[in-house]
């Protein structure tokens, strides 16, 4: 494995210790999240402007495996695949999620979604998921097939988001709605599509500055249905809209094979999102773990969003000089997989976001790592219970959801 030049792991150090003054790079610049990876990685969307949001999939840069070469070799692609998944996090993903339909939302197009996810899902061994046979649905922010533009670097993030959802949930249905641009009024147009098609799930791998619910929220906020949000890459600090008093927000992990009866073990990924919304009213379900928040906090539960402990995704478009098998990381692999998690589960109808809240003792509690130093601690250090990276841990089945 090639490993980065030395200059590369010194700043990478420097950038870990300064990890609450980090922002978010821009798509062709090397990363400055905080992070304790040791293997070099890419923002694969460019800095969100007021008013807009930004992907949060990190790519590694070290790894790339032509879709010929594996399957001439009978390689396993680098990075975890969906029986590690759903190893790790103890789920009944080959008996469950039948009936239940998984909403991707992102912005612009991926015109080979389709195909790149037919590769994914051959690789593994998981069923076909088409258009033909009612599995798989591609629409616009209107339930149209006039698609946006195509844009890299958010159809790698799609290309991730739909090999997420297959990952844990094969049962599933996806249905794919691609939204103009990243603004706000656009992503939400495309999230109430989604709602309005059907979906059981939601899950939204982008965000922006923290706002109010007063400016977004009625596009969030659609009982019966389980939105899951991503709580940004960038480390301490809040992003919208995992703020929102509606949604699910997701943290992220480090996570790693152990010789423990579990087989996995997990600790805060220093890039992980937190802390408290400015503006949006706490969940009823935060008031007795002491979040130190008197407002919404951030995040409720979390996954693996490591780069150096990514997922392996399968993409063909050929972006930045990057396509193929590829090795990603960021809350953006976390929120998909939680949405995975909340289709196997199947009781969305009748459960909201404070679910997890009152079954706490079905999630894995991460109690070591942080993303940065702040006060009160637990919005960025890991700790028994509800912390800020990671919520209230990660899924030990479907119990919590």
């Amino acid at each position: 494995m090639r490993l980065p030049p030395v200059r590369t792991l010194v700043v990478s150090l420097i950038l870990a210790a300064a990890s609450s003054l980090s922002v978010p790079a821009s798509a062709a610049t090397p990363s400055t999240a905080p992070t304790t990876n040791t293997h070099p990685f890419r923002h694969v969307c460019g800095s969100a402007a007021p008013g807009t949001a930004s992907c949060h999939a990190l790519a590694r840069t070290d790894v790339m495996q032509s879709a010929a070469k594996v399957k001439a070799a009978a390689a396993t692609p680098s990075g975890f695949g969906p029986t590690d998944l759903q190893s790790a996090y103890k789920l009944p993903s080959s008996t469950a999620g039948s009936g239940q339909a998984v909403a991707i939302v992102d912005a612009y197009d991926d015109p080979t979604a389709e195909s790149d996810l037919a590769v994914y899902r051959s690789q593994y061994g998981l069923s076909a998921c088409t258009t033909a046979n009612g599995c798989f649905r591609k629409v616009n922010q209107t339930g149209g097939t006039k698609y946006p533009r195509t844009n890299g670097g958010w159809a790698e993030e799609i290309s991730l988001d739909l090999d997420m959802v297959s990952a844990v949930c094969p049962n599933c249905k996806i249905l794919l709605v691609e939204a103009t641009s990243p603004t706000f009024t656009n992503l939400g147009a495309a999230e109430n599509e989604a709602a309005a098609l059907g979906a059981n799930v939601i899950s939204n791998s982008y965000g922006g500055s923290d706002t109010s619910d007063a400016s977004y929220g009625s596009y969030y906020n659609h009982p019966g249905v389980a939105i899951t949000v991503s709580s940004g890459d960038s480390g301490y600090g809040v992003q919208y809209p995992a703020s929102s008093h509606y949604v699910t927000a997701v943290g992220g992990t480090s996570l790693m094979t152990a010789g423990t009866t579990r087989g996995w073990t997990e600790t805060v990924w220093s890039g992980a999102g937190s802390g408290c919304s400015s503006y949006n009213t706490a969940l009823s379900g935060q008031s007795t773990f002491n979040t130190g928040c008197s407002k919404r906090a951030v995040a409720d539960v979390s996954a693996v969003a490591d780069p150096n402990t990514g997922v392996a995704v399968y993409d063909s478009t050929s972006y930045q000089g990057y396509s193929g098998w590829l090795v990603f990381g960021g809350t953006s692999v976390a929120a998909p997989l939680v949405g995975g998690v909340y289709g196997l589960a199947g009781n969305t109808s009748s459960i909201d976001n404070n679910y997890p809240y009152a079954h706490s003792g079905s999630l894995f509690d991460v109690t070591s790592g942080s993303n940065g130093s702040c006060s009160p601690s637990q919005l960025c250090t890991a700790r028994t219970g509800w912390d800020g990276p990671t919520g209230l841990g990660t899924p030990n089945g479907t119990g919590a959801f």
